[in-house]
């Protein structure tokens, strides 16, 4: 099952180019997902697919993203090598991935922990274990004892963006995230400009399972 062979790396150079044709412009961004094996993140039914730009179920009810998705929330985060990056919904473990494919030194939080557990092993098997270091536990408060962080990206739909995530920016530090009600969402970019000053910057819309925790959907 873990192969990655020229037939495979042929697939992602195609998944590349239409993501590119889609708007995607970041070269780094594009290069970590041609270099990261998306078809070992998914179940064996689904790996004659793994190269299209959908979406697929993954354990406790949850998705690894659309290769866009993915793209367009990372093109959006402007992560630089060396950037400490805090992922909020480990999921698959593949965005986790691309972030340190980046050269980011990542920190991912995941709720359910089958899914922890898998995508732990998945960073020990490409060899990215030391880059990421990944917790179980409710993400949507995000992870004080580690912060302050130059990015933070949540891979699930909140209802709000959550205060004490904010305050766990650097000055300068970016947060991306899916807001809007359980049917659809818009994604935000929030930049840190100073201590008490935030700008926000309005994206596209999108469809994300709920961000569960205590500023998710779980308590709502």
């Amino acid at each position: 099952m873990y192969e990655d062979s020229y037939r495979h790396k042929g697939m992602r150079r195609r998944l590349v180019n239409q993501l590119r044709k889609k708007g995607i412009r970041d070269e780094r961004v594009l290069q970590a997902i041609e270099l990261i094996p998306r078809h070992w993140f998914l179940d064996s039914v689904f790996l004659e697919h793994a190269y299209q730009d959908k979406a697929f179920p993954i354990d406790e009810g949850q998705t690894i993203s659309q290769p866009y998705t993915v793209a367009y929330q990372t093109e959006l985060l402007q992560v630089a090598p060396g950037m400490k990056v805090l992922e909020i919904g480990t999921g698959s473990g593949y965005q986790a991935c691309v972030l340190a494919a980046m050269g980011a030194r990542v920190f991912t939080i995941e709720y359910h922990s089958k899914l922890y557990s898998k995508a732990q092993k998945m960073f020990v098997l490409l060899g990215l274990d030391k880059q990421i270091k990944a917790f179980c536990g409710d993400g949507s408060r995000g992870m004080l004892q580690h912060s302050p962080f130059d990015r933070i990206l949540i891979t699930a739909a909140a209802p709000s963006i959550p205060e004490e995530l904010k305050q766990q920016l650097t000055i300068g530090g970016r947060l991306v995230a899916p807001i809007g009600d359980l049917r659809i969402q818009r994604m935000y970019c929030i930049i840190r400009k100073s201590e008490n000053t935030f700008e926000e910057v309005a994206g596209d819309l999108f469809k994300f399972v709920p961000l569960l925790g205590k500023h998710g959907w779980k308590n709502n």
